[in-house]
């Protein structure tokens, strides 16, 4: 389901990705080294809006996956790129089907979820917070014997520069509660994106 990725590219700094992604396994740390984070010159992305979660948000951007995937899969990767007007409104449309506003409260919804999700401990399903998720998995990383060096050494560097900038804490602790009720679809639907 890409629509719990996709649209957190151009919101979201690489630093948040990258801890929702090691969050996931080891695997995702592959697919989180291939993004590097933005250089220190560039302008930091505006803090993200944090919103009190309900489950019928959640519910409803977990029900939208099938309709949202294609369409989030048109999105320029570039944040730069201006998207298709057309693809919008199509997004716009499915977000209201499923009980948003528009693709913008959609992807705030998305993004409030991800910040929890980033703060997870994939082996206890409990929140951690995001710094203790990714210092769980950098000892996850170091202990595999099966990565290749190269590979490790990415991982690595990826998840030392998430450390380095963490994303916010949660100020709606309540946030957790709801992302806990619904973490291992959540989950599954982040990790069929990888």
């Amino acid at each position: 389901m890409r629509p719990l990725l996709r649209p957190l590219t151009a919101v979201l700094s690489a630093g948040l990705l990258a801890a929702t992604f090691a969050a996931l396994s080891p695997s995702a740390v592959l697919a989180q080294a291939k993004m590097a984070p933005p250089p220190p010159t560039q302008a930091a992305p505006p803090a993200l809006k944090q919103i009190a979660l309900t489950d019928k948000q959640v519910q409803g951007v977990l029900d939208s996956g099938k309709e949202m995937d294609p369409l989030t899969a048109k999105l320029p990767q570039d944040p730069k790129a201006k998207p298709d007007p057309k693809i919008l409104a199509q997004l716009d449309t499915v977000s209201k089907k499923y009980g948003f506003a528009d693709f913008a409260d959609y992807n705030l919804v998305v993004d409030n979820i991800s910040l929890v999700m980033g703060g997870f401990d994939p082996q206890t399903k409990k929140y951690v917070g995001t710094e203790a998720a990714i210092k769980a998995q950098i000892a996850q990383v170091q202990a595999d014997k099966k990565m290749s060096p190269k590979d490790k050494k990415a991982a690595l560097a990826d998840l030392n520069d998430a450390l380095k900038s963490p994303s916010p804490p949660v100020e709606n602790k309540g946030n957790i509660d709801v992302v806990t009720k619904y973490y291992d679809k959540l989950a599954q639907a982040m990790s069929q994106d990888n």
